[in-house]
């Protein structure tokens, strides 16, 4: 996996997920259905592409000190968000964990259930 595309095509894959363009044409981003929110920035600049993806801050430095691809968040929280450069040195199965892990945390809160009324 080492292409936008193929990126994409895993990212949308997973459970609510969808394409959207909030920017411009040029910024594609994968959100969750069930809250809106982002967990995949598709970004190319000065002809360097790169996703951007959140972390748990631990994990997020765990990643960028095993790999020189991986890097602080492209105009993003550094400490909740990791770029990676396509293609890199990442291997599939650490990209795809890394994506699943931002799915997982940007994904809709399950409601409680409801609490059972108290006898009085």
């Amino acid at each position: 996996m080492q292409s936008f595309q193929e990126v994409q095509e895993y990212g949308l894959s997973l459970p609510g997920a969808y394409l959207d363009y909030p920017f411009d044409d040029k910024i594609p981003v994968l959100r969750h259905r069930g809250n809106g929110k982002i967990f995949a920035f598709f970004i190319q600049r000065a002809g360097v592409s790169m996703v951007n993806l959140k972390c748990e801050p631990m994990v997020a430095d765990f990643w960028r000190d095993v790999y020189a691809d991986v890097l602080p968040g492209y105009h993003m929280n550094k400490t909740h968000w990791n770029s990676i450069l396509l293609p890199g040195c990442v291997p599939e199965a650490d990209l795809v964990t890394m994506i699943n892990d931002s799915h997982r945390l940007t994904a809709p809160k399950r409601k409680a259930p409801p609490k059972p009324a108290q006898p009085e």
